[in-house]
């Protein structure tokens, strides 16, 4: 019964992302980004990685996919004009999905790299209250500068819906 769960779950988070990606709606995508993170949580929940799941939903089905679409709907995206694929987009689509199909391929095979593991103390990631203490000490200053690039990326929003629909109603 795992197996079947596994398989819907995954053909779930698949399809989401092959929607986010070839949706021409902004709203759509971001939809579809919801359902990608949430059937991401239940394969997680698969994996009895509980916290994984409680945080996926949380944080990126709640906060970044609601951060999204405010400044979607803050800016008034229109509908993207399909445009032809250039030469250049067609050979990064291609590398990308080399990248990608060799990673899967090495990882499937037990390719492993010399000295992966040496630099790795023995309790990382071991528990929540190590991984807690990390965040907290080692990583606090990338997280304070991740959150203020949030906050400026925000206020760079509202300062441009503010001057377009200002332009837009003097002309």
């Amino acid at each position: 019964m795992t197996d079947l769960f596994f398989y819907i779950f995954s053909a779930l988070t698949l399809g989401g992302g092959l929607a986010v990606v070839f949706s021409r709606n902004p709203v759509n995508a971001a939809m579809f980004l919801i359902l990608t993170f949430m059937s991401m949580a239940s394969l997680f929940v698969l994996l009895e990685a509980y916290f994984l799941a409680v945080i996926q939903v949380l944080v990126y089905a709640g906060a970044v996919v609601v951060l999204f679409l405010f400044i979607i709907m803050l800016l008034d995206v229109k509908e993207a004009a399909k445009k032809p694929f250039k030469l250049v987009t067609s050979i990064a689509s291609v590398l990308g999905f080399a990248i990608l199909f060799f990673g899967v391929w090495a990882i499937r095979s037990g390719l492993t790299l010399k000295g992966s593991e040496e630099g790795l103390p023995p309790s990382a990631g071991s528990s929540l209250k190590n991984f807690g203490y990390e965040l907290f000490t080692t990583y606090l200053l990338p997280m304070q500068v991740t959150g203020f690039l949030l906050l400026v990326a925000m206020i760079g929003v509202i300062v441009l819906s503010k001057r377009l629909k200002a332009e837009g109603e003097g002309a």
